[in-house]
C-alpha cells in the first residue's frame, strides 16, 4: 500500500465459466477450473484487476469474474468502504 495509514481492506478477484442452465445465476460450470486472478488490498486494486480479467474474455458470454469483498466477510461489523458490488 503507498499510504501506511491506509486501513487493508481485503478484496478477492476470481472468475470462470457459468453454468448455461440459467445465466441469471452465479453457478460455475466446473469449480476446478476458477480462475482466481489474486488478492488485493482495496477495491480500487482489485477493480483494476477485474477489469483486466473480463476484458481478456470479452469473446466468452460465459465468462464471468467478481469482487468479493473479503473484508466484509472476515469482519461484518466493520464496513471500510462505501461500494456496493
Amino acid at each position: 500500500m503507498s499510504d501506511s495509514s491506509s486501513r487493508q481492506l481485503l478484496h478477492i478477484v476470481i472468475g470462470g465459466e457459468l453454468s448455461k442452465v440459467d445465466p441469471k445465476l452465479v453457478e460455475f460450470k466446473d469449480l476446478k477450473k476458477i480462475d482466481f486472478v489474486g488478492a488485493f488490498p482495496n477495491y480500487q486494486e482489485a477493480r483494476a484487476a477485474w477489469k483486466a480479467a473480463a476484458q481478456s474474455t470479452v469473446d466468452n458470454a460465459h465468462m464471468r469474474y467478481f469482487v468479493i469483498h473479503a473484508h466484509r466477510l472476515l469482519d461484518p461489523g466493520a464496513d471500510g468502504d462505501d461500494h456496493r458490488h
